[in-house]
């Protein structure tokens, strides 16, 4: 039998679960790190949420995703989507922080609903964290006191729309200060870089393609140790391109050689390339290029 999962299905539960009071809005809540009391129970266990998570700590958290365990010092904002599985580690004597949870329908009919998913760090690992200067911290500590404030009100008609709009504007500045982060970690990240393209040449020269198919952003990610998220707008920051534009480009050069070097036809190139179906490598060749294979072959050596 498999180990058991508690699921926390909505902000009731989150109350529940860390004896937190009052519920004060049925969809959203902000909870300080140091009113929670966690009971032993919850220790160690692995934890499925429907909600959106967002916690602020600025001592251990004491989180574990999938293997590994995760302290963080002073600053560190960690994100959770709906469906991913965590756990908690005993919690730290004095916790300072807070912790922001929504759930989907907040926002469903809003246009942060609309493009929940262009925040993509809700999908990153843990250890993909976001590390706040003093400055930051203090902005998106404002944004909470908004929403803190508006979960103060009596619901009327402009509550919805004051708190998503607040929310949207906190999520708006974490976009911002992970594209710093991204840029002040610039040096660790070209040799990610370099990484990438050596798997990405190692995959092929080894003929993994062959009986694998062609190498895919989870490959890349696995062998970074990244998440496949984290690693594409790492890449997109650094060179212009995501974790799927660098395998199509290569793939792509590739072909370009082999087309120009052999005498093997499109649908002989395209299975030596990984694919199963030849007409896949010929839409992605022509959307890359302009051209057909074929046309590419005979205009380079005409």
């Amino acid at each position: 039998m498999g180990e058991e999962i508690i699921r926390i299905k909505s902000v009731s539960d989150v109350h529940a679960a860390t004896s937190s009071g009052n519920v004060r809005h049925p969809l959203i809540t902000i909870l300080e790190a140091s009113a929670c009391s966690y009971p032993k129970g919850l220790t160690k266990q692995k934890i499925v949420s429907d909600l959106y998570t967002i916690m602020l700590k600025d001592k251990d958290c004491g989180i574990q995703y999938g293997r590994n365990s995760y302290d963080f010092d002073e600053g560190v904002l960690t994100f959770i989507g709906p469906d991913q599985v965590v756990s908690f580690n005993e919690s730290p004597e004095e916790p300072r922080g807070w912790m922001l949870f929504f759930h989907p329908d907040l926002i469903r009919s809003s246009h942060l609903g609309k493009h929940i998913r262009d925040y993509r760090f809700f999908s990153y690992d843990v250890h993909e964290a976001l590390h706040l200067s003093e400055k930051e911290e203090g902005i998106l500590n404002d944004c909470v006191e908004k929403i803190e404030m508006e979960l103060d009100q009596n619901i009327d008609r402009h509550s919805q729309s004051l708190l998503i709009s607040n929310l949207e504007l906190l999520l708006n500045y974490c976009q911002r200060f992970y594209e710093r982060q991204f840029h002040t970690r610039k040096e660790a990240h070209s040799d990610v870089v370099s990484k990438v393209e050596q798997l990405i040449r190692t995959y092929f020269e080894e003929g993994k393609q062959l009986e694998h198919g062609t190498i895919t952003v989870q490959d890349l990610a696995e062998g970074v140790h990244l998440s496949s998220n984290y690693l594409s707008d790492l890449l997109k920051k650094e060179t212009g391109r995501n974790a799927k534009e660098h395998i199509n480009y290569f793939v792509i050069d590739q072909a370009k050689t082999n087309l120009l070097n052999s005498r093997a036809n499109v649908s002989e190139i395209a299975y030596e390339l990984g694919f199963n179906y030849p007409h896949y490598f010929s839409r992605m060749f022509k959307k890359e290029t302009g051209m057909t294979p074929q046309e590419y072959r005979e205009k380079r050596l005409n």
